[in-house]
């Protein structure tokens, strides 16, 4: 079965978040825990916490189908110390409130090396934070999203995945999310049928497929390989809508988080709908 919805608002309170996938008829959702942009925030209350369990329960959600996703300010492979352990901090902040949320996932983009550090340097410093982190929490998986490779972020070739997760520790507490947009735009073709199944046969040799824990399902405003990260609406940018016809109907994505990201959110519900009407066809 698929579980589709989207990175839905907090606004409020983080308990409001399964109130917002509900409205959009969304039957898994992302969310931050706290604000993006700011590297600290308030701890989540007792009440935050109580009705934001309460709510995605009686919304029918379950925690397999909710991905928090971590501030865009941390990098886990910072050059520099000071930025390191500051991003460090703030990631082990964001892992303990989806501990406190009961949520099984954090995800998070791995990192950039700034043209400071070696690329593999850098691969090898993220996955030294992230076993920092998982060393001082249980119960969460760290989900690592590949990127479009835009600037000096890592993680857009399957190889620097693998790398990340070969470094970490405790591989039952390690994942993937595949965000449409940046698989295209870092230059791998999931356009039609045949180059989708080779991708994904890709990812399968590279990474493995038990990791893939979530995906992002984004269009592209950018061409294929160009590197750079800018989602669109579905069916409105160049990937079109075959990939994600593919997504629906492939089993290997069942029980997964299928999270859209897409810019205009009055869209979501109907883009929902459209994505459901997929299924079979």
């Amino acid at each position: 079965m698929k579980y589709v919805g989207a990175h839905v608002s907090t606004a409020g309170g983080v308990e409001n978040a399964p109130l917002n996938a509900q409205k959009i008829g969304a039957s898994a959702f992302a969310l931050f825990t706290k604000n993006q942009r700011q590297w600290k925030a308030k701890p989540l209350t007792a009440r935050n916490i109580d009705l934001f369990k309460q709510n995605y329960a009686a919304a029918g959600f379950a925690p397999e189908h909710i991905l928090p996703h971590d501030s865009y300010l941390i990098n886990l492979g910072h050059p520099e110390a000071a930025g390191l352990e500051k991003s460090r901090e703030a990631f082990l902040d964001e892992m303990q409130r989806c501990a406190q949320l009961e949520l099984k996932y954090l995800n998070f983009h791995p990192g950039s090396h700034l043209k400071k550090i070696a690329p593999d340097d850098c691969l090898a410093r993220i996955a030294e934070s992230i076993n920092l982190a998982l060393d001082q929490t249980s119960g969460v998986t760290a989900v690592i999203e590949n990127t479009a490779g835009q600037g000096t972020n890592m993680g857009f070739r399957f190889e620097q995945l693998a790398a990340m997760i070969d470094g970490v520790d405790d591989k039952s507490r390690v994942g993937v999310c595949l965000d449409t947009c940046h698989t295209y735009s870092a230059g791998y073709d999931i356009k039609t049928s045949a180059g989708f199944d080779a991708v994904i046969n890709e990812f399968d040799k590279v990474v493995g497929l038990q990791y893939l824990r979530a995906m992002h399902l984004n269009d592209s405003k950018k061409d294929h390989g160009s590197r750079v990260d800018r989602h669109h609406s579905l069916g409105k940018g160049t990937l079109g809508l075959e990939p994600f016809k593919f997504i629906m109907n492939d089993p290997r994505f069942d029980d997964i988080p299928l999270i859209m990201e897409t810019p205009d959110d009055s869209l979501w519900a109907e883009e929902i709908k459209l994505l459901y009407s997929f299924v079979g066809k």
